[in-house]
């Protein structure tokens, strides 16, 4: 099949839709530490060509991920556009404890309720992994969405659980990937707090 087409590097074949969209995931995370609004449409081709490659490595969970990621992604699009400020670009805040209480349970429930799911179906060969990181994946894009700044930390969680569930699968291209992307996550994740105790302050300081 087309999707099936590729390259092999170190012994390792590498489908051209795995290779172009998860260079692509790379690129989603560059931008959206630059809160560019340019995040969302890289993602909606991303997410289009790796639900390819996850549905012939016969992974349900991470196929459906790239179906709910395109859907919170036109979301996301149209948050950012309407919530820009002139001085800081996307708006972006931190979120109370109650709300990173109710993310954790969401993260959990989510997680156990969907690994069901995959398992009764026979839909993933390895239920709970695939499941983290399809909830996982969710909410960090939902929280982006709303531009919290603990979606960095969210998907933190999703890149441990995908590393060696990619490995696993033969996948070993997009593990590289994932290991690339905590460093990025990392990285984003402190620029988008000093992005928000900016916008805080400025709230607070006198006109």
């Amino acid at each position: 099949m087309w999707y099936e087409l590729g390259l092999t590097i170190f012994g390792q074949k590498i489908a051209y839709t795995e290779l172009v969209g998860q260079v692509l995931a790379l690129a989603v995370v560059f931008l959206a530490q630059r809160r560019s609004l340019l995040t969302w449409p890289v993602q909606l081709v991303s997410v289009a060509l790796l639900f390819t490659v996850y549905m012939s490595a016969h992974l349900g969970g991470l196929a459906t991920r790239q179906v709910a990621v395109g859907a919170i992604a036109v979301y996301g699009w149209y948050a950012w556009v309407r919530r820009r400020d002139p001085v800081f670009g996307v708006v972006v805040r931190k979120g109370s404890w109650r709300e990173r209480l109710a993310v954790a349970g969401v993260f959990v429930a989510g997680t156990v309720a969907f690994a069901l799911v995959l398992d009764a179906l026979d839909a993933s060969w390895a239920p709970w992994p695939d499941a983290a990181i399809f909830v996982g994946t969710v909410l960090a894009f939902a929280l982006q969405g709303l531009g919290l700044v603990e979606f960095w930390l969210v998907w933190l969680v999703v890149d441990a659980v995908g590393v060696p569930l990619q490995i696993q699968s033969g996948l070993y291209f997009s593990a590289f990937v994932y290991v690339i992307f905590a460093g990025l996550v990392v990285h984003g994740f402190i620029d988008w707090n000093r992005t928000a105790r900016r916008l805080t302050q400025a709230a607070k300081s006198p006109l």
